[in-house]
């Protein structure tokens, strides 16, 4: 069983990086094992919607409920030796590595589209998205993308405190909104996220 619709999204972590690449849709997918990884015939897939704010975590659940549905509704023609085989075209599909850690660093330079579909793609239980404020490392655990309001090119790209709210500036010059930072595994309010963009910019000058 993979957590992908097979031919596309082969590998490691299929589900994380559906969300990462911006994907709508994902599923599971029962296919015959071979030596080269999610090679095999497929026997019966099942997709699932992928929500514009959808975590990783939230995927790999409706992906899991999809897995279920597809192992129960196949396991009749499996045990009778009648489980379909369907063509499993890798050529026409994808695939991906395993993930690490420093795969979250975020790259405010990025258009926002790109940076919040990390963020959520790797948020909690997963190790998060985050960056890095002189020596403290931040993850930004929740978040929302802002889609109303024009874009401010010439902002600053990174975490910032605009009418005392924190957001993520990205470079195209869209905002998101943060709802949960993370230093230190205790919540980064936004108090504490001041003195420590006041202390990077103090170290800039000097």
């Amino acid at each position: 069983m993979h957590g992908s619709l097979l031919p596309a999204y082969r590998g490691r972590a299929p589900t994380n990086w559906a969300v990462l690449r911006g994907e709508t849709t994902t599923g599971a997918t029962l296919h015959r094992m071979l030596a080269r990884a999610d090679a095999g015939d497929i026997v019966d897939q099942l997709a699932v919607p992928i929500l514009p704010d959808d975590t990783g975590r939230q995927v790999f659940d409706k992906v899991a409920v999809a897995a279920e549905l597809v192992l129960w509704r196949s396991l009749p023609a499996i045990v009778e030796g009648r489980a379909p085989r369907l063509a499993n075209d890798i050529a026409a599909g994808s695939y991906f590595g395993a993930r690490t850690a420093e795969d979250g660093r975020i790259d405010w330079h990025r258009t926002a589209a790109d940076v919040y579909n990390l963020i959520r793609a790797v948020a909690p239980p997963y190790p998060g998205a985050f960056t890095d404020i002189g020596g403290t490392r931040i993850v930004v655990a929740d978040a929302r993308r802002e889609r109303d309001g024009r874009p401010d090119p010439s902002a600053r790209p990174g975490l910032a405190v605009v009418d005392g709210r924190i957001v993520g500036i990205c470079g195209d010059g869209r905002r998101i909104a943060i709802r949960t930072l993370i230093a230190d595994s205790q919540p980064l309010d936004v108090e504490h996220l001041g003195r420590l963009l006041a202390s990077e910019r103090l170290a800039d000058i000097q």
